[in-house]
């Protein structure tokens, strides 16, 4: 921890204790975090929220991993929310149109923002709930309200001179991940390769994608056909890895009841940890039945943008794991209560996704925190758009001590890579 950022705790602390009304101010532009001197201590009308932006992101990459070298195009949404006395806070969501997302921050949601305290998140959250999802829908408006909460969660570790772990619990120092190794693209030998390359870097939580998005018809053939292929996929890798590591499959809501019963069956040898969201619309009735008929593992919930989705989930006994996060499920401020009501049912929880670097402050806080999901080719954007972010080490992530999530964006990179609307 720099001298800088313990400074800043103490003068927080110390306003505390005193009944000081102000906060410890710290990284004035957001680019670094260090002590200010008690001049520059701010209030609540320094923590006035002046600007909301978000930036739609396109970036032309490579999948290189092991000797797999493949062209892969990755996108997401980049957000900054600034406040009066300087502070930037920055957050991320991805899988929605960039562009939709981008445009809907800044011609709805940013006008609702801009004036209130960037400390009141759930205030904010509140506020735009009602505004952009009256009705309980989910999609876009959702992408947006994370976007801007991850950044209002920044801003207030940032003020306070504490990781988001922290203010959340800081119930541990560090997170156990899984890889998502295995996107659909990859051939069965490609898949080994990289299933391979991944262990030896101290992974031994691997997921590959099934289903092909063949029910969506991006797979025109058979899904007898799917089904089988990822049959010999999931062997493949099981074979290659050996017994001691573990496998996921992620079917992104590409299965109909028949074809994901078949496959459960036809990979019962291989062991599977978990299914995560087999079926079309995270169809709860499916999956409660999946469970009970096969005994397989499921997952669900990253793209669910509303709590009561996860609490139909948890009541149908349709999941064993559940899957809010923080980039697409509303920013902390809600993940955090989906998080609690699996408390409840005492049903884990796991990052799904990708979004390890902010999800990983829910699972290092709270204590019941799980796995974060170190998403291959979403990382690859993170490295383009992030700067000093932590990186893995023996499959497991450690919790920066700078303040906020810990890490801070490079802008030069961000503006090359912005979609014009």
């Amino acid at each position: 921890m720099s001298a800088g950022v313990s400074r800043a705790r103490r003068n927080f602390l110390g306003l505390a204790a005193t009944g000081g009304a102000a906060l410890a101010m710290c990284g004035a532009t957001g680019e670094a975090v260090a002590a200010q001197p008690a001049s520059r201590m701010v209030n609540a009308a320094g923590m006035k929220i002046v600007r909301v932006q978000a930036y739609a992101l396109r970036y032309d990459g490579e999948f290189a991993h092991g000797s797999v070298r493949r062209p892969n195009v990755e996108s997401g949404i980049y957000f900054e929310v600034e406040t009066a006395n300087g502070l930037i806070g920055h957050g991320v969501s991805t899988i929605a149109d960039p562009v939709a997302v981008a445009n809907l921050t800044n011609q709805a949601l940013a006008p609702l923002v801009v004036g209130e305290n960037a400390l009141e998140n759930e205030k904010i959250w509140s506020k735009l709930y009602w505004a952009m999802t009256p009705r309980g829908q989910t999609g876009f408006a959702t992408h947006a309200i994370s976007g801007v909460d991850i950044a209002l969660w920044d801003l207030k570790g940032k003020a306070m001179g504490a990781p988001i772990a922290t203010l959340i619990g800081g119930a541990r120092t560090e997170v156990p991940l899984y890889t998502t190794f295995g996107p659909p693209f990859l051939s069965r030998d490609e898949l080994v390769d990289v299933a391979k390359a991944m262990q030896a870097q101290g992974f031994q939580h691997l997921k590959m994608v099934v289903g092909q998005g063949a029910l969506s018809r991006r797979d025109t053939r058979p899904m007898a056909e799917v089904v089988a292929d990822d049959i010999a996929r999931v062997r493949a890798v099981r074979e290659a890895v050996g017994e001691g590591a573990f496998l996921y499959i992620d079917g992104n809501c590409n299965f109909d009841y028949p074809s994901a019963e078949r496959l459960v069956r036809g990979i019962e040898p291989y062991r599977i940890t978990f299914f995560e969201e087999p079926f079309i619309q995270n169809d709860v009735r499916l999956m409660a039945d999946l469970r009970r008929r096969t005994g397989v593992s499921v997952s669900a919930g990253q793209n669910e943008g509303m709590a009561f989705r996860f609490r139909d989930m948890l009541m149908a006994e349709a999941v064993d794991y559940v899957q809010p996060n923080v980039m697409i499920t509303g920013g902390y401020t809600q993940t955090l209560k989906i998080a609690g009501m699996a408390q409840a049912f005492n049903v884990a929880i796991a990052n799904g996704g990708a979004g390890a670097l902010q999800n990983m402050h829910v699972h290092a806080g709270l204590s019941h925190g799980g796995f974060c999901e170190w998403h291959l080719p979403f990382m690859g954007l993170c490295r383009r758009i992030y700067k000093n972010m932590p990186e893995p080490k023996a499959g497991k992530l450690a919790i920066p001590d700078a303040p906020g999530l810990g890490f801070e964006p490079d802008r030069d990179a961000i503006r090359s890579i912005t979609v014009k609307a």
